[in-house]
């Protein structure tokens, strides 16, 4: 029976005209409804002509997570008065809830992205909603995408409904070709603010890495929430292990402690969503609960500030969830769960003056996140470079470009970016691409049961109490009966049944060695070399460092699953690995293998050396005694670039030569030459040979004659070289007859001259019509004026500066008006000798 109480009292009904209207007037709308008011719910039945009498069509909803997608589906089901799996039902990875009846499916965004790159049409879809959209979640932009591409191509009567849960949003609706946007006004009580910081200053947040301390203190705001006011307590935390420390701190308050996470079991999640009408509940919860799910019963919020996003680290090849602070849009959205249905309060774990400085929103994860996954999908769907995906915003160039390397080197993609077959299978298997490499390739090496097993482990990471042993996680995982242990065991399973499950060559006959061999496959820039003291260094040249303690420190190979670097820190840490062999590594980071000559400028000098690497990882190093010259003569350029042009030899003559010329190159342009650093590297064929090319070493560029070469450049052809004395003079003569250096070192030529050697001289001199800055000194040489307008200082600024030097100097001359007079370098005594 349908619970039609339960479906009037939900807010969305006052936009359903709106909505029905814009859909069947343009196809496409946005929807904006706070959480609560049943746009996840009581939309869908409408759209599907369940409830209100409209017409029957089917119906697709893509949740951001699985824990949503079943609270979805389920909440539906129970409002129709059945189960799930009947007229509502749901797909998620590795579990089905679906039947010949069902017309509302609620599907994760991975889940439909699979099914929209087997069947672009979606036949028998008549409208897709797509739940959450302003979390900005990699998969959700991409489904938005590619929906829109089957829209303009092949389905314009396909329905397309983006709904969120803020009112931000005009960037979805000009997305959508200038949707109709749609809002509806949800049942908001007021929510007060406590202030609750830490007493004593807590370390940010790092990595993966949370202050214990800061997590004592949310416990205690939740003890003292719980002592204030009435009503059960959702507490926000990052993610599942600051989770399970907090419950373990909350032990003996007077509430049922739950904890809410995409890893919690079905019937924990089911028993969160379904209320208790009996005593006080604390929810833990990660950021799940912020929209996607309708937690009953709260009206107080806890809330830790902290939230993971994911971070790549191109440079490094490490990426993972990092923890941040959470913005100022998810501080809103968490707060409002303490008004869904009474007065509440929330305690917000930091400063009130911090809050005006936190980001407004979340980071889009295509701008932070690796991208291999979706850079095979759009390659997949059959724009590589996604240059023609209508999406918020593009992705990274170089993280796009990290992509297509990763994609290339697992065989997903060819030389173009186009997808090869073998890609179309790996992008079918519902893993990233670096894990479905190891899948394919170690089941053809171990087994396709063991190999699956492996992957597993890889795609959810083993809690933190398994260790950081990867092979002994593994055996932990076998014989575990907690909850990661059931999810690992349903998704062997399902790995082993797409892939085949064939037994493999026998490589890697021990667990072990299986377990260090797939790994090393999905990650082959984290295979490492021991370097001692538990430290090694990884193939993709960054540094790794174990624990102390760890089983692994004595390895002579690793394969690193799970790293991550904290702030300011020279290496990486590694918190999930397995012991390989030199082959192992052979094996799995093959392209990456270098054999050959290597001359490089290390620390000053030319090191000539037969090398074979993987990446950065050394295998056999011998001297090289006759290295090709072009490698050398690359090498001395890599280290006149690194340590600079002064490795030549440079006179004062030479030096002063360069900047008379970078002078007239500023002044006026070609032919004359650009002496700037990266210009002379750029054309050292053009003025260092022969000599660099006869070069073997350091010692050999020293004798070099910068000056020599650097005649080179002149603009010999056009006979410009033989003016550039008169252009840019070395010297100058000054009325006295003294022939003075001009400096070209500065923005302006500087000429410095005593004063009296100008008397008489009205005009600045000049050069490459370019008024010199004359720098006039006291009989003793020391500054006394700056003028690059002579006649403007003899007329305004001379009679100050005779005034003060004369009784300083007074055996020099120092007339009333000096332009009348002549010039000297001599005191006033030797003139009347003279």
């Amino acid at each position: 029976m349908i619970r039609t109480d339960a479906l009037d009292r939900l807010p969305v009904r006052t936009a359903l005209p709106a909505l029905r209207q814009a859909l069947d007037d343009r196809g496409v709308a946005v929807l904006c409804a706070p959480p609560g008011t049943g746009k996840t719910t009581l939309v869908p039945l409408v759209l599907a002509g369940l409830v209100g009498g409209g017409p029957a069509r089917r119906v697709v909803v893509a949740e951001p997570r699985r824990i949503a997608a079943r609270a979805a589906a389920r909440r539906m089901a129970w409002l129709l008065g059945e189960q799930a799996g009947r007229r509502v039902g749901f797909t998620v990875r590795g579990e089905r809830a679906v039947g010949r009846d069902t017309v509302v499916e609620v599907v994760t965004t991975g889940v439909l992205l699979q099914r929209l790159q087997r069947d672009q049409e979606l036949a028998g879809i008549d409208a897709v909603i797509i739940d959450e959209c302003h979390e900005r979640h990699l998969d959700a932009d991409t489904v938005a995408a590619f929906l829109l591409d089957v829209r303009e191509a092949i389905r314009p009567d396909l329905r397309l409904v983006a709904a969120s849960a803020t009112t931000d949003a005009q960037g979805w609706a000009r997305l959508l070709g200038d949707a109709p946007v749609v809002e509806a006004q949800g049942v908001s009580h007021p929510v007060e603010v406590v202030w609750a910081p830490p007493v004593r200053p807590v370390r940010p947040p790092h990595g993966m890495r949370v202050d214990p301390a800061l997590l004592t203190h949310v416990a205690s705001v939740v003890r003292r929430a719980l002592a204030e006011r009435d009503g059960d307590v959702l507490c926000f935390l990052p993610g599942v292990g600051e989770i399970g420390r907090v419950a373990g701190q909350l032990a003996g308050v007077p509430a049922e402690v739950l904890q809410v996470h995409g890893r919690a079991p079905a019937a924990v999640q089911d028993a969160v969503l379904a209320g208790s009408p009996e005593g006080r509940r604390v929810v833990l919860a990660t950021s799940v609960a912020e929209s996607s799910l309708t937690v009953p019963g709260v009206r107080i919020v806890v809330d830790s500030g902290l939230a993971r996003e994911p971070r790549t680290d191109h440079a490094r090849g490490l990426s993972a969830l990092t923890t941040v602070r959470a913005s100022q849009a998810a501080g809103r959205q968490r707060a409002g769960r303490a008004g869904r249905e009474e007065p509440g309060a929330v305690y917000r774990c930091w400063e009130q003056g911090e809050d005006g400085r936190l980001a407004r929103f979340p980071s889009p994860e295509i701008k932070v996140a690796d991208l291999t996954a979706f850079a095979l999908q759009a390659a997949c769907w059959g724009d590589p470079d996604a240059s023609g995906l209508a999406l918020l915003d593009p992705p990274p160039a170089g993280a796009m470009g990290a992509a297509r390397e990763t994609l290339t080197a697992v065989g997903a993609v060819d030389a173009h970016g186009r997808v090869t077959d073998r890609g179309v299978r790996m992008s079918r298997l519902g893993l990233h691409p670096r894990l479905a490499r190891a899948l394919l390739d170690g089941a053809a090496e171990v087994g396709g049961r063991r190999a699956a097993e492996v992957v597993a482990l890889l795609s959810e990471e083993p809690p933190r109490e398994y260790g950081d042993d990867l092979a002994a996680a593994l055996r932990t995982a076998r014989r575990g009966a907690d909850g990661y242990a059931a999810r690992w065991r349903q998704e062997v399973r399902r790995l082993s049944s797409v892939e085949g499950g064939g037994e493999g060559s026998g490589r890697g006959g021990s667990d072990d060695a299986a377990v260090g061999l797939v790994a090393a496959l999905a990650f082959p820039e984290r295979v490492a070399r021991a370097r001692g003291e538990g430290a090694f260094l990884m193939a993709s040249g960054t540094g790794a460092e174990l624990r102390d303690g760890s089983r692994l420190r004595s390895a002579p190979w690793l394969a690193v699953a799970v790293a991550d670097r904290p702030a300011h820190a020279a290496s990486a840490r590694v918190r999930l690995a397995a012991v390989i062999d030199e082959d192992t590594a052979r094996l799995a980071a093959g392209h990456l293998r270098f054999s050959g000559e290597e001359v490089r400028w290390v620390d000053g000098d030319v090191v000539a050396r037969s090398v074979e690497r993987l990446g950065a990882v050394e295998l056999s190093v011998r001297a090289l005694k006759q290295p090709r010259p072009e490698l050398v003569r690359a090498a001395l350029v890599d280290g006149l670039g690194r340590d600079g042009l002064g490795l030549l030899r440079w006179t004062r003559e030479t030096g002063q030569l360069r900047e008379r010329l970078a002078f007239l190159y500023r002044e006026l342009g070609t032919p004359w030459p650009d002496v700037s650093d990266g210009a002379l590297l750029a054309r050292t064929e053009e003025w260092l040979e022969p000599e660099l090319s006869r070069a073997r070493r350091r010692s050999d560029l020293a004798r070099i004659d910068a000056g020599q070469a650097l005649r080179r450049l002149l603009p010999w052809a056009t006979g410009e070289a033989a003016r550039l004395d008169e252009l840019a003079p070395e010297r100058i003569e000054v009325p006295s007859g003294s022939r003075i250096r001009v400096e070209y070192g500065g923005e302006q030529p500087v000429l410095a001259v005593k004063l009296q050697e100008l008397f008489g001289l009205t005009e600045t001199p000049k050069v490459a019509g370019v008024p010199v800055l004359v720098h006039l000194l006291s009989p003793a040489g020391r500054p006394a004026a700056v003028t690059a307008d002579l006649a403007s200082f003899w007329r305004d600024g001379y009679r100050a500066v005779r005034a003060e030097l004369r009784g300083r100097y007074p055996k020099h001359p120092w007339p009333e008006d000096p332009t009348t007079v002549e010039a000297t370098r001599y005191t006033s005594a030797r003139l009347r000798r003279e």
